[in-house]
């Protein structure tokens, strides 16, 4: 895998939006996800954050882990997922894609690892190559990154620094 794509909402969130008296919205991140996520960053798998809603509060995360890959918005993620993949001139085998709801199910038949975390809608499990034993925000995306960096045969190195 060379590129990870993540949805946000109940993925990498547990899912729950807080909005206060003024607007200002609050989510709740997996600190396990986010040393995840620079794990592979630090590999040189890239990551990308693709969700339906705009949030600054997302931006702001993926800022904060490194991940230069950040669309907030995007109602139709499958199109854009495909023009991404167009331009940085990957097949969708290099991908894996992370959900949990239906807006993702077009994704996860484009790419070449589909996960759905262990929280998603069934009708999205149906269509995941693997299901997370983790629930969205709560460590689903780590797992993740562990699985693609054994794959890659990365993770021992990087666990040994550790060790």
């Amino acid at each position: 895998m060379q590129l990870v794509v993540c949805d946000v909402d109940g993925t990498l969130t547990d899912g729950v939006i807080s909005v206060d008296e003024r607007g200002g919205e609050l989510k709740h991140f997996s600190v396990v996800d986010g040393l995840g996520i620079a794990l592979l960053i630090e590999a040189g798998v890239d990551v990308a954050f693709l969700s339906a809603r705009r949030s600054a509060v997302v931006r702001h995360r993926a800022d904060e882990l490194g991940v230069r890959l950040c669309w907030d918005g995007i109602r139709e993620k499958r199109p854009h997922l495909e023009a991404v993949l167009e331009e940085r001139g990957l097949a969708p085998s290099d991908v894996c894609f992370v959900g949990d709801d239906l807006n993702d199910i077009p994704c996860l038949r484009l790419v070449g690892f589909p996960v759905a975390v262990a929280n998603a809608r069934p009708q999205v499990k149906e269509h995941a190559a693997y299901v997370t034993e983790a629930s969205g925000g709560h460590g689903a995306v780590r797992e993740v990154a562990e699985l693609v960096l054994e794959a890659r045969g990365l993770w021992k190195p990087l666990l040994e620094r550790y060790l």
